[in-house]
């Protein structure tokens, strides 16, 4: 009797919805990343951060030009001024890895991943000899030298806890410092010269009350797909690191919520504000690491496979800044310093030879370090 194949789980869901173009699916996820109101004008930076979610922010100077791309008119001033009024923090709500996130939605986000980030952690934990007891001695001398509105910079509490006699030697003070933002005792706060400082997460943002778990994995599936769309389920786990029953359940809470499309016999879930969108952004300079390539499982649609080992890196796990044209990664880019402007380097394969159709963006990046 021939054997029956297991249908994958992605796809345990009827795809039911509409049928689209990978062309179509690019100018949706455009829509949903770069949304423009009928005047030109985007979000705010709080806006722009709380539709995404949460942003990948591990390079901190490319992370807040994530933010100003998205927050068209707004500044790198107008962005650290949101990070020093405690309005987004940076911490690691999913994966493990730096984002920045509202504070109200990094509580009920670590409620759900932190457990299993620290679980997942425990070999590297132990062999670094970060035993219980010494993480909970780094906690409580945080809890000491952060209270009372204090912040210190990343070199200042690492000497801290060295001169406590924990050390942090050998990669151990950054999973110190990851361990205590997993726990919500820590996050990175007001804006010292070219990074953060650490702060008392609730010192810093106060928490003003937290959903439920069946209400908070709505939000988190909602949040992704309002953010992320047209997105896959299979793109949501990876991205978040719930469980695939946790993402099946956030899903069917949020469904009615959400617009169902079908591209290559897939379904692919977002927005329905965006299905409206007449006019997207192109042109783009993405920052590194944005969530526009980052943030799926697959990421075939916007990055070509032929292109895909000059934006990811893979020895080191870095994600060059893109250029996109068309929804599509056709090239990078890198700031001048001395020019302080943006000089693209399109691929040669892409059929770009010149500046001109990434003026607009070029622009918009050289105002944002201007102001």
């Amino acid at each position: 009797m021939p054997q029956r194949r297991r249908a994958h789980w992605s796809t345990i869901l009827v795809a039911m919805g509409t049928p689209i173009t990978r062309d179509h699916l690019l100018k949706l996820r455009l829509a949903h990343h770069f949304p423009m109101n009928d005047d030109g004008a985007t979000a705010s930076v709080v806006g722009t951060v709380s539709r995404m979610l949460a942003m990948q922010a591990q390079e901190f100077g490319q992370a807040l030009w994530a933010i100003g791309s998205r927050a068209r008119n707004a500044s790198r001033t107008d962005v650290l001024a949101v990070l020093d009024s405690a309005e987004v923090v940076r911490s690691y709500p999913i994966r493990g890895t730096l984002h920045f996130v509202r504070p109200a939605d990094l509580r009920w986000m670590l409620s759900l991943t932190a457990e299993r980030m620290i679980r997942s952690a425990a070999r590297r934990l132990g062999e670094l000899e970060l035993d219980q007891y010494t993480l909970d001695s780094a906690r409580d001398l945080a809890l000491e030298v952060l209270a009372g509105g204090m912040a210190l910079e990343r070199n200042d509490f690492l000497e801290t806890l060295n001169r406590a006699g924990i050390s942090t030697a050998n990669q151990r003070g950054y999973h110190i410092i990851w361990y205590l933002a997993q726990k919500s005792i820590i996050c990175w706060g007001p804006p010292q010269g070219t990074q953060q400082a650490l702060v008392l997460l609730d010192e810093w943002a106060p928490e003003t009350g937290r959903p439920d778990r069946e209400e908070a994995l709505r939000r988190f599936v909602l949040g992704y797909f309002t953010g992320h769309g047209p997105a896959t389920v299979q793109d949501f786990v990876w991205w978040s690191k719930l469980t695939v029953a946790d993402a099946k359940r956030g899903l069917a809470l949020a469904r009615s919520e959400l617009t169902e499309y079908v591209y290559d016999g897939v379904s692919y879930w977002a927005s329905p504000a965006a299905a409206d969108v007449q006019q997207v952004q192109d042109g783009l300079l993405l920052a590194g690491y944005d969530e526009y390539v980052l943030g799926y499982a697959d990421r075939s649609p916007t990055l070509p496979a032929e292109y895909a080992s000059r934006i990811m890196v893979s020895n080191n796990g870095v994600f060059r800044a893109a250029l996109v044209m068309d929804g599509r990664v056709v090239g990078t880019w890198r700031k001048n310093t001395s020019a302080r402007t943006a000089v693209i380097e399109p691929f040669a394969e892409s059929g770009i030879s010149d500046a001109h159709a990434f003026g607009s963006a070029i622009r918009a990046h050289d105002r944002f370090l201007a102001s």
